[in-house]
């Protein structure tokens, strides 16, 4: 019920979704990510966020992720498993004096594991110069979907 954005999405009989994706030998797509998120690299590589998010999302105690470019670096934005790493902190709570000390201790150790991990499965122009704590869930659509947008424009020293 909406002419203009049906004649910008539904063009020559095709649905123009805005994912990009490519066809192996044997004919099977693969989505690699979408338009509005590509980033585009110095040398004008096709980055997709979505391949090191999936990265992320699977190492140990992180809930989800967001990659985006600020000042010409690739920055993870992650959202970690604050009871899990609570845990984990109890464990060597008898050895740690300080609990706030150790717990940030051990944020930060993971922080660069994760750094190391995701640079050691993605292509020299797709890994991350920084990873940022993201103490707060990342805010997401109705659809559970994470506001990219709201995320593009963060500062980084």
């Amino acid at each position: 019920k909406n002419p203009g954005a049906t004649a910008e999405t539904v063009r020559d009989g095709w649905l123009h979704t805005g994912d990009l994706g490519i066809l192996d030998p044997d004919g099977y797509l693969y989505i690699k990510g979408r338009s509005k998120s590509l980033i585009l690299g110095p040398s004008g590589q096709n980055i997709y966020p979505e391949e090191i998010e999936s990265i992320i999302n699977n190492f140990r105690f992180v809930n989800e992720s967001l990659v985006v470019e600020s000042k010409g670096k690739l920055v993870a934005m992650v959202h970690f498993n604050m009871e899990e790493l609570e845990k984990q902190v109890q464990k060597i709570k008898s050895q740690a004096g300080n609990y706030k000390t150790a717990i940030n201790d051990y944020i930060e150790e993971q922080k660069k594991e994760l750094f190391e991990y995701v640079n050691s499965r993605v292509n020299n122009f797709s890994k991350l110069q920084l990873v940022l704590v993201q103490h707060e869930p990342f805010e997401k659509t109705p659809t559970h979907k994470i506001k990219r947008f709201l995320y593009n424009n963060i500062n980084i020293k």
